[in-house]
């Protein structure tokens, strides 16, 4: 669903001559959907002057630096960074002048992916509307005896340490958020709120402040009105925040119901993650849940790593990546019950599966199954996704004709926990030689972290079984156990005559033992699977003994010695003086 909200505003001077409130919203500019909107309002302080100034320049500063803070940083912390530079300025010239002028309230709405987060400082005010029930968000920091209520314990540009109050919240589709300075909610019970919600966010914002203005307000009436009418898929933070928020739902058993969801089938259980088959009893559609195993619920790292794949899921989603993964759902209630992927279920089996029961893959096959997943790597590896865990088990033919790519619980975006990039992640014989620690120019290096070519090497892997009913390249690695890259692969034809040249070359080149004999990206194996025997690449040259095992020539000149020695001895002992 795109990210949409509708906004109204309404500000008026009333029986003042000078209209000391401001308020400004903004939306992203294109690329930056991910930052969310941000709306705020600020009521100068008239004591001193200079109160419409201070209010003005405080929501400028602060909707328009916000989209220049980094899309790492947390909400609270771009805010806290842009207010507190703003009241360091006006505190600064504060210092010149007595009594202080220049001093305003604040309060800031952001709407980021499925939350919100507020800050607010003084007595301007921040409501919820949800449900048909009104919740107050902030606390005003002004005396509380009603003689003294208009004087402020705290301001943007009275002292030189400020303390902002912050607030944050998940988002729902139908929020109403409502900005008010003292001139409306002082004489407006927020009760009222209820009856006008139902209009559009620019009457409500009206009718609020020609009610405040009707009850006898004396001072500005000011009110922004923030209507959300559909939410951005969810932010890393959002998930992180649900995933240890949430519990992780008890070990399932057939027949169990979890949210609406009937449980057909336990799938897989590997000690960390569980995956069921469950099915929406009024739609009889299948899907498959993925959770954590029970007794990892108490692991941060783990609930993290399961938050970044579902973030990370929701993300590829909507881009062409999609077309070769199996796409992830949103829960079917506004409230689960505890945390969980949904994804959608397809019949079918997976490459693993047909090899176990000695599928024999035809080459039209292989090379369209090779094609598919070059395709999908390519989308992954353009938004800097690595998978990391590509092979036959994790590619599934579903009986719709598509080949879809699995499991992204171990896959890099540059945003995931670090337990999972220090991860040696990946099912051996398919891990790169170079993610081991072996280069072909020694057999002992510093390891290389996974990239794209990593990817590609897998595939190569698995191409290569593919085409030899089962076999590996380097053999079978063993978990635990570190890959063997002594010797050069046999070509694929070695083992079934009926691969062509121009295949034995693209399977060869993809599983080189130098990297740079292999393919650099997927566009590039994918032209050369496309292309076929029309334009064959050439085989990697044959690797040196010499880079195939540097202590080589110290073996052969070991064997030599011990041979001239042996021969010095026979003639010694035997041969007649």
């Amino acid at each position: 669903m795109a990210f949409e909200i509708d906004i109204g505003f309404t500000s008026l001077a009333g029986k003042k001559e000078i209209n000391e409130d401001f308020a400004a919203a903004m939306l992203p500019e294109p690329g930056q959907e991910a930052m969310g909107a941000i709306a705020a309002i600020a009521d100068g302080v008239s004591m001193g002057g200079m109160g419409r100034e201070a209010a003005q320049t405080t929501v400028t500063s602060l909707v328009r630096d916000y989209f220049g803070t980094p899309e790492t940083w947390d909400t609270t912390v771009a805010l806290d960074r842009i207010i507190g530079a703003q009241n360091a300025w006006l505190a600064g010239l504060n210092r010149r002048r007595h009594p202080a002028c220049g001093l305003t309230t604040l309060t800031a709405l952001v709407l980021r992916g499925q939350s919100y987060s507020l800050a607010h400082v003084g007595d301007t005010r921040a409501y919820l509307l949800r449900g048909g029930e009104v919740t107050q968000l902030t606390h005003d920091h002004a005396v509380e005896h009603p003689d003294f209520s208009h004087k402020l314990l705290r301001a943007v540009g009275a002292e030189d340490r400020l303390v902002v109050d912050y607030h944050q919240g998940d988002l729902q589709v139908g929020d109403v958020f409502v900005l008010l300075s003292d001139g409306v909610h002082n004489v407006v019970p927020a009760k009222r709120l209820k009856a006008l919600a139902r209009d559009s966010a620019q009457a409500l914002s009206e009718q609020l402040v020609a009610t405040a203005l009707e009850q006898g307000s004396r001072d500005n009436a000011t009110a922004l009105v923030v209507r959300v009418l559909g939410l951005l898929d969810g932010l890393l933070q959002d998930e992180n925040r649900l995933a240890q928020q949430l519990p992780i739902p008890p070990r399932l058993k057939v027949g169990d119901v979890i949210d609406g969801l009937a449980v057909t089938a336990l799938v897989v259980d590997n000690g960390i993650n569980v995956l069921y088959q469950v099915r929406d009893p009024q739609t009889r559609k299948l899907f498959a849940l993925k959770t954590l195993h029970p007794q990892r619920a108490h692991d941060a790292q783990e609930r993290s790593m399961l938050a970044h794949e579902a973030w990370l899921a929701k993300r590829t989603r909507s881009g062409r990546a999609a077309e070769n993964l199996v796409a992830v759902v949103d829960p079917l209630v506004a409230a689960p019950s505890g945390f969980y992927l949904l994804y959608e279920w397809h019949s079918g089996e997976t490459l693993q599966q047909m090899l176990d029961r000695n599928h024999k893959f035809t080459l039209g096959q292989t090379v369209a199954a090779a094609t598919h997943v070059a395709k999908a790597l390519s989308r992954l590896h353009r938004q800097s996704v690595i998978h990391r865990d590509v092979k036959p088990a994790n590619l599934h033919q579903g009986e719709d004709g598509i080949l879809r790519l699995l499991d992204l619980g171990v896959a890099l975006s540059g945003r995931e926990p670090e337990a999972a990039r220090l991860l040696h992640a990946g099912t051996p014989s398919y891990i790169n030689p170079e993610q081991w620690g072996f280069h072909a120019q020694a057999r002992d290096g510093p390891e290389e972290p996974p990239d794209g070519q990593s990817d590609l090497f897998a595939l190569g892997v698995t191409l290569y079984q593919l085409l030899t009913g089962g076999k590996l390249p380097y053999g079978d690695v063993l978990p635990y156990q570190a890959g063997r890259y002594y010797r050069d692969p046999t070509a694929p034809s070695r083992h079934n005559p009926e691969v062509p040249i121009w295949l034995d070359h693209v399977a060869l080149k993809a599983v080189a033992r130098d990297k740079r004999q292999r393919f650099e990206t997927a566009e590039e194996m994918l032209l050369a699977l496309e292309r076929g025997g029309s334009r064959p690449i050439t085989a990697p040259s044959a690797t040196p003994l010499i880079q195939r095992d540097p202590t080589a020539l110290w073996k052969i000149a070991l064997g030599v010695s011990l041979l001239f020695n042996a021969l010095l001895v026979y003639w010694l002992l035997f041969l007649p003086k």
